[in-house]
């Protein structure tokens, strides 16, 4: 996946909003608030930091060489995706969607209610 359709894929999440908070090279998606997803757009190869349960953390790791521990993260719970064409597109969208329903999961039962019954 390049840069656009990660951008599109998670746009079309229910109540995701992107901004440059840190900085104008780390795009960052969030959920009722919360971050889920952060995109470094200037870093070549380009990379993606995503919420992560931490068992399958380890195991991403273990198995693949271009996912790491998360950059300026909590490595227990975040791993960076280095999106150098060598992950399958399905496997870096089936990631957003566990960083997602993580996120969504952990948030007020009246917010995540909202966006689970939409």
């Amino acid at each position: 996946m390049d840069i656009e359709q990660i951008r599109n894929y998670c746009l079309a999440k229910k109540e995701v909003t992107e901004s440059f908070p840190f900085d104008e090279t780390t795009l960052v998606f969030k959920v009722a608030g919360k971050m889920f997803a952060l995109l470094s757009i200037e870093s070549v190869p380009k990379r993606m930091n995503l919420k992560c349960a931490p068992e399958k953390a380890l195991e991403l790791r273990e198995v693949h060489e271009a996912i790491i521990p998360g950059y300026h993260m909590n490595k227990k719970h975040w791993n960076t995706l280095i999106l150098d064409n060598s992950l399958p597109p399905t496997l870096v969208s089936e990631l957003i969607n566990h960083s997602y329903s993580l996120v969504v999961k952990g948030l007020k039962k009246a917010d995540r209610e909202r966006i689970l019954n939409d």
